[in-house]
């Protein structure tokens, strides 16, 4: 852990972040972004801890999540005692990326539209006073210099950087100086199920980072069936926990195939697995040749669209994680 002792514990983390959170806060109303992620889930339920009722979580439907992502993270959060409110702001989303293809450009553009979104939001809390993040140390490093130096910026994360002026809203973020194994042992600490804990990391831009080049509604559509078939695949075959993180990208290639006795000419999506603990570095997963040939049979027969499918085998460095 960044800047901290030895003598650190996943208990005495939560019992010293709770008491500061209640120092802080008081008796302020907080907006969180929930995710459905480890991190922003690990977040809301330390919040919670600290400051009950005054815990207002908001999921944003941004039109780039994963199949079925949004109603079933709604009723993941059921149960575990949190205000969650849905919002479904996926046409402005996609409207305000239409046509955009740099990676940078599009990151920025969709952390303008969330904290946009989240402004309309806080007019709907009486008194908010807090917008509530779930950035972990790698989102700060990588996207500022960690000395205050003049380092190359690796990626603009949507959580990173503050807030415009126009929103009126102070920040907070309880895990910023922890690593994502370290975000687990803490969720583990509070209670939380192990499923949630257990699951793969996903970017904040979603499948937007996923889709080289434009996003249209038909990339998104074509790229959440073949992230199913490989997310679900995993789960199937007992390699899901063995993996740190997995996804699909859809490339701005198309290539000539057969299907039947005709000649097609479609997408070609990268399939990516990696393992690691913390995010900074990483390597390809030597998945089995008869799962990466299940997979590709299935995807190439199943999505419509897509005739060609290959598999990632770079490391970090030099190569991300994510293709953008």
């Amino acid at each position: 852990i960044a800047g901290m002792e030895q003598t650190w514990t996943p208990d005495a983390f939560v019992d010293k972040t709770v008491a500061e959170l209640k120092a802080k806060i008081g008796d302020e109303k907080v907006i969180l972004g929930l995710s459905g992620g480890v991190d922003s889930s690990v977040a809301a339920v330390l919040l919670h801890k600290a400051i009950g009722k005054n815990l207002h979580c908001i999921f944003v439907n941004n039109g780039l999540l994963r199949k079925n992502e949004f109603t079933d993270v709604l009723k993941q959060y059921e149960g575990m005692g949190l205000n969650v409110k849905g919002v479904d702001a996926s046409a402005h989303f996609l409207g305000d990326l239409a046509g955009e293809s740099d990676p940078e450009t599009k990151r920025k553009t969709i952390g303008r539209v969330f904290i946009e979104v989240f402004d309309d939001e806080s007019h709907l809390v009486e008194n908010a006073k807090w917008l509530a993040q779930g950035t972990i140390y790698p989102d700060v490093i990588e996207s500022v210099s960690a000395t205050g130096g003049p380092s190359q910026t690796i990626k603009s994360h949507h959580n990173v950087g503050g807030l415009p002026d126009f929103m009126k809203l102070k920040v907070v973020e309880p895990l910023k100086m922890l690593f994502k194994d370290e975000v687990r042992r803490v969720g583990a600490s509070l209670g939380i199920d192990k499923a949630l804990l257990g699951r793969h990391p996903f970017p904040g831009p979603g499948l937007a980072i996923r889709i080289l080049g434009d996003i249209t509604p038909e990339k998104v559509a074509i790229l959440q069936e073949v992230d199913a078939i490989f997310i679900d695949g995993l789960k199937k075959w007992g390699l899901y926990d063995k993996v740190w993180q997995a996804g699909a990208m859809l490339l701005p290639v198309n290539s000539v195939g057969v299907m039947g006795d005709e000649r097609t000419y479609e997408k070609c999506v990268a399939l990516r697995a990696v393992e690691s603990t913390d995010g900074m570095t990483a390597d390809w997963v030597n998945l089995p040749y008869e799962f990466l040939q299940k997979t590709s049979n299935d995807i190439i027969n199943k999505v419509p669209g897509v005739n060609r499918v290959v598999y990632d085998i770079s490391s970090k460095p030099p190569a991300t994680i994510e293709w953008e």
